[in-house]
């Protein structure tokens, strides 16, 4: 199995290392960089591996030419790490936050690297995993989240970061409104669903602290040692709110074999050995997570949410705002989270 690897810096997308070197004069812990390359995929914020005379560390930046700052904010990206570091492990150690846009065109920050294996769907051919090893590894995720859920929001002073009160409301009218503001085909499902959970809105629990973006291609397995995590990454849409809401954006990620062949591009959740859906939902109020009631609701929110961010990034292609064939395909996806939302309302099960 391969460790993740950066490749070659995309063409357009190439750092001026000339003035990052004169920017980081001042932090000579860092060192001087030598060379750059940058870890393919992802949708949103760039991620680079630079190589320095002090040794390796990561650069996260905002895409070039992005324009919703709320998404691409670099600075709450690090003070998320700072204010979690003293409290759980597994995250990245921040280095240093540049506010500077002269510098490289927009804010960034430097944070060290976490080797390790991410099981990406991309690696599937090279996985020799047995139905025994997928449990493991599925198990090891879930207990991993309701460790996140069970940091102490307040001593840790994660709390600052969101605004518990109100949280599902908010994201629902959010999402909801923004659909509208992307929408560019009429998809039937995706109306009836931002209906359904306008209208089927549970009350909030417990806040807790949230990742947003939990899922197998965002954890850092250690080498030699599975299923132990090493590290979790992309912390950009962390926030505080109900851990309800947490797990239902992990089980829209959770494809299974007979969510379809569109589903499987995204996660290796499909793969045999692994938890299903609702052992998801099991396994993580065994391992101490608050009892989930009507997880419906939160699976369907976390597809649809997933929906409005492809449809965003779709809306931008079809604009002209980007050439990047990928972004093209993304009205496919959007159906098809769509149709697997209306499927659950219509099973009444995850």
């Amino acid at each position: 199995m391969e460790i993740d690897q950066p490749r070659e810096t995309r063409k357009g997308e190439e750092l001026d290392l000339d003035k990052l070197n004169r920017y980081l004069t001042g932090f000579p812990e860092v060192g001087h960089v030598i060379a750059q390359r940058q870890f393919p995929g992802g949708y949103s914020n760039l991620t680079y591996l630079l190589e320095t005379t002090r040794g390796e560390v990561i650069l996260r930046r905002p895409p070039f030419g992005a324009a919703i700052k709320s998404a691409h904010d670099m600075g709450r990206e690090f003070r998320v790490l700072t204010l979690l570091r003293p409290h759980y492990s597994r995250v990245p150690k921040p280095i240093l936050y540049c506010e500077d846009a002269e510098v490289l065109g927009a804010p960034f920050y430097l944070m060290e690297r976490i080797k390790g294996i991410i099981l990406r769907p991309s690696l599937l051919k090279q996985m020799q995993f047995s139905l025994n090893d997928m449990r493991q590894l599925s198990e090891s995720l879930v207990d991993n989240l309701v460790q996140l859920h069970s940091i102490d929001i307040q001593s840790s002073g994660l709390v600052q970061l969101g605004k518990p009160e109100g949280y599902i409301s908010r994201q629902v009218e959010g999402w909801t409104k923004r659909y509208v503001a992307a929408q560019t085909d009429t998809i039937t499902e995706m109306e009836d669903l931002s209906r359904w959970l306008i209208a089927s809105q549970p009350p909030d629990g417990p806040p807790a602290f949230l990742h947003n973006d939990y899922k197998y291609d965002n954890i850092v397995f250690r080498e030699g040692h599975l299923p132990e995590i090493a590290g979790v990454l992309d912390w950009e849409m962390s926030t505080v709110g109900d851990p309800w809401m947490d797990l239902g954006a992990t089980l829209a990620y959770w494809c299974e074999a007979g969510d379809g062949e569109l589903a499987k591009v995204f996660n290796i959740s499909w793969v045999p050995g692994n938890l299903t859906r609702q052992e998801v939902v099991e396994r993580y109020t065994a391992q101490g997570g608050r009892p989930v009631e009507s997880p419906v609701f939160y699976y369907v929110f976390g597809l649809f949410k997933n929906a409005v961010i492809a449809q965003q990034i779709y809306a931008r292609w079809k604009q002209g705002h980007s050439k990047d064939p990928r972004f093209g395909q993304l009205i496919h996806v959007i159906r098809d989270l769509g149709h697997r939302g209306a499927n659950a309302l219509e099973r009444g099960t995850v």
